[in-house]
């Protein structure tokens, strides 16, 4: 990574590090070093404790009349695998990260895992080298959209995804039956929602309906965080046949 560049990416972060070596490792993958202190396991794992700090004390602020329940489920939806790729996508980590050959062969810098953990491993490096208020900055301004929107209602999944898709992509959701199974009065369907030709949720429920609600609801954490002209993010499955 070229000075130029780190720079760039502070000025995306809001954030300039006093010590750039803690940046640089946090963006080296553990496939192109042989020792564990030279990758950026262990500053991932600092900023995930990071992350859920700073994504729980913006949910209490934003909605302080919820239970704990529903904060945590809120917490859920916005902290997962495919919600912290799409952060990093934003923030462009995916050409910046230093990969071994065999990743980079097999297409590692589009992968959700790793751009997951290059995200969390940046919180990371950005707490130790200025402290909670600078990550939680960060974090803040990468999740402010995302924290202020509602819970999503199981029963509102599927329109909530059709009004996103069309705002984002202008393109709307397609749903294919993988399977059903079971006897006729006990019946489980397992549905899976594409858009544009790629898988972004699957869902199962004892109808077809709750079965896409359940895909479209997948869907949408997937899509958190996303603005118009932003890319898909990558397919979590190929498209299954019709049943």
């Amino acid at each position: 990574m070229t000075d130029d560049e780190l720079q760039a990416l502070e000025e995306r972060l809001g954030h300039v590090f006093a010590d750039r070596s803690r940046v640089r490792l946090a963006l080296t993958h553990r496939s192109s070093v042989a020792r564990q202190s030279e990758h950026n396991e262990t500053l991932e794992f600092l900023g995930d404790s990071v992350l859920g700090l700073a994504i729980s004390e913006l949910l209490l602020r934003a909605w302080p009349d919820a239970n704990e329940g529903q904060l945590s489920k809120r917490r859920a939806a916005l902290v997962n695998e495919a919600s912290l790729a799409a952060k990093a996508e934003q923030l462009d980590l995916g050409p910046l990260i230093q990969l071994g050959r065999g990743e980079e062969k097999t297409g590692g810098r589009h992968k959700r895992s790793i751009l997951a953990d290059a995200y969390e491993a940046v919180l990371g490096a950005v707490f130790l080298d200025a402290g909670f208020p600078a990550a939680q900055a960060v974090v803040a301004r990468d999740f402010a959209l995302d924290v202020a929107l509602p819970p999503v209602d199981d029963g509102e999944a599927k329109t909530r995804l059709q009004e996103l898709t069309q705002r984002l992509f202008r393109a709307a959701p397609e749903y294919t039956l993988l399977r059903a199974t079971g006897p006729d009065h006990a019946k489980d369907f397992e549905t899976n929602v594409a858009i544009a030709g790629r898988v972004l949720g699957q869902g199962r429920g004892g109808s077809k309906k709750l079965a896409e609600q359940a895909a479209a609801k997948e869907a949408l954490e997937a899509l958190q965080g996303l603005v118009p002209g932003d890319a898909l993010p990558e397919a979590g499955a190929p498209a299954g046949d019709d049943v």
